[in-house]
């Protein structure tokens, strides 16, 4: 079934509720006009359409394979794959200096999420290189940026990220990987990393690395960690890919989908690698690219949901089953109320999200045009959620796509099933879940809660002023954002972080819920009275925004009732 880009609802989206034109009125951003932005959105659709939507089954049946150490990818990746590169589609926010374009992430974020949906698999690979385009930008020599950086924003080079090993996985500062200085500048890597996205290929002339290790005299855990950036071929003195490096994929992992992606094994055996950033303040600087991969990972859950959706509205309009039981159905089973409820949920939380993270990149995008300490603190308040919540939406929608098909939905044949297989893993790469939800009741409460009141205030003045033209959706979505400032208050004064990690999972999703509400309220007041963001938003906001007062009173019953039943009393 066709995929059709959601370009209409990304330029509502822009200038009806995340204002992207606040974005563009900066210098830093004042050559992205509408009609640039316009024609970027038309082009990158063609392309998701066209080329990538028709490759997506590809990945799943024909998986990328590792064969006398060499990884093939799925049938047409590599052709589709230069035709992102060749379009600039790797560096739509990289620096012009190296040869980016230099737009805003908001517009970035829009052009991956399309990408995801039309190709999950093979978006993953420029996501990643977007992040270490980032990591490089803000952390390496000027000498390692002129040449790493032209090559990566070209697409010519890929880029990843190595940070999980056997042993340690969310736990980063358990890693054994050791890195030895050679004495010419460079140092020796050594040690395997697992989990490794996109970890080779066979369509881009060098894969470049990003590995955390520890020097001679890193201290234990993670203060004592750096960065390095280890190239599969090590260039020349003309900046060609030379001879191979000493790493290799040791294997790629049997997974439960997005099996067009090769998630390998990495082992390194006194690699050459360089230094990134400081001695000692590697995660400093892979956290720049893992925040970037944050907001884009979630933009996959968006993505994959909107393909999910579009595939089961297909099936729905297409398939007759029983009796039409409204006037003048249409004799399929989108007349049915439980498929109706499921099509217009799956519609309505794919706004919420995607606003969602489209708020967090203008917020970024504002933080880099005017160094505004507040941007900088929403768009850090907003990261967590909107990883979260998007991959939350991301599997969601995809489960009732499956529902959607009925019987069908469990024949791979259909397709259906591949959305929900892809996602799955989005909810755990880049931070599960339940650790974004985490750093959200502490890291990201730190201040006390300013940037989440901050939020609150311009949620409640703007559903003071849609009481004159939304009065009844305003004031549920006022009264909302009450009953979350309550929850958020009794977040700040929990002293036990254990106390506000036992309800954080509940607590970023009742945040969602009352942000979606807004971004959806916001949508209303923007067109008639019955047109569709209004219809939608009024679905959104009678049937699903109620979900955040059951969500909050979890978020804040505390701990004692996690820890009453002990592990044996779990085990009977």
């Amino acid at each position: 079934m066709p995929y059709r880009a959601p370009v209409t609802d990304y330029k509502f989206l822009f200038q009806n509720v995340v204002n992207l034109p606040q974005v563009t009125a900066t210098d830093v951003f004042a050559e992205a006009d509408t009609d640039t932005i316009d024609a970027i959105l038309t082009e990158a659709g063609r392309l998701c359409e066209e080329v990538l939507h028709p490759i997506q089954r590809n990945g799943d049946l024909s998986p990328a394979v590792l064969e006398n150490g060499v990884v093939r990818t799925s049938p047409g990746f590599g052709e589709a794959y230069h035709q992102i590169a060749a379009g600039g589609w790797i560096s739509t926010s990289a620096s012009p200096e190296y040869g980016g374009m230099g737009l805003p992430m908001t517009v970035t974020t829009a052009v991956n999420e399309m990408m995801a949906a039309a190709c999950l698999s093979l978006q993953l690979n420029p996501l990643m290189t977007q992040g270490q385009i980032e990591a490089l930008e803000n952390h390496a020599s000027d000498e390692i940026k002129a040449l790493y950086l032209p090559k990566l924003i070209s697409g010519e080079w890929c880029g990843t990220m190595n940070l999980t090993e056997p042993q340690a996985g969310s736990d980063v500062g358990a890693l054994r990987s050791k890195a030895e200085p050679n004495g010419d500048g460079s140092y020796a890597i050594t040690g395997q990393k697992i989990f490794i996205s996109w970890g080779d290929n066979d369509f881009t002339e060098n894969v470049c690395h990003l590995v955390l290790a520890r020097l001679p005299d890193g201290v234990p855990g993670t203060k004592g960690i750096s960065l390095f950036i280890v190239p599969r071929n090590i260039p020349d003195v003309d900046g060609a890919p030379g001879i191979a490096n000493s790493l290799k994929v040791v294997s790629l992992e049997h997974k439960m989908g997005l099996h067009g992606s090769p998630t390998a094994v990495m082992q390194f055996d006194g690699a050459q690698g360089w230094l990134i950033g400081d001695a000692h303040d590697g995660m400093k600087c892979m956290f720049t690219m893992m925040n970037n991969a944050r907001l884009g990972v979630g933009g996959q859950g968006i993505g994959a949901a909107e393909g999910a959706f579009q595939h089961a509205l297909a099936y729905a309009n297409d398939r007759k089953q029983g009796r039409s039981s409204i006037v003048e159905g249409t004799g399929t089973i989108i007349d049915h109320a439980d498929v109706r409820r499921m099509l217009t949920t799956m519609k309505a939380d794919i706004f919420a999200a995607r606003a969602i993270a489209l708020a967090c990149a203008k917020a970024i995008d504002m933080g880099t045009a005017t160094g505004d300490a507040d941007w900088h603190a929403r768009a850090a308040f907003l990261t967590p959620i909107a990883k979260a919540f998007g991959t939350d939406t991301g599997m969601s929608v995809s489960e009732m796509g499956v529902q959607v098909h009925g019987g069908m939905g469990f024949i791979e044949e259909t397709g259906a099933a591949q959305y929900y297989r892809d996602v799955r893993v989005t909810a755990i790469y880049e931070g599960t879940n339940g650790i974004q939800s985490m750093d959200l009741v502490a890291r990201k409460l730190m201040d006390g809660g300013e940037a989440a009141f901050a939020l609150l205030e311009e949620i409640e003045s703007h559903a003071e002023i849609a009481r004159a033209t939304r009065p009844r959706m305003a004031g549920l979505v006022w009264g909302a954002t009450e009953t979350l400032r309550e929850a958020v208050e009794w977040m700040v004064a929990q002293d036990n972080l254990n106390t506000r990690f036992a309800g954080s999972v509940p607590f970023l999703r009742g945040f969602a819920r009352v942000l979606g509400a807004h971004y959806h309220l916001k949508a209303a007041c923007a067109e008639a009275e019955n047109g569709p963001y209004t219809k939608l938003a009024r679905f959104y906001i009678n049937r699903l925004l109620p979900e955040h007062l059951a969500l909050l009173a979890h978020a804040t019953c505390g701990a004692d009732d996690l820890y009453a039943l002990t592990p044996e009393d779990l085990s009977v």
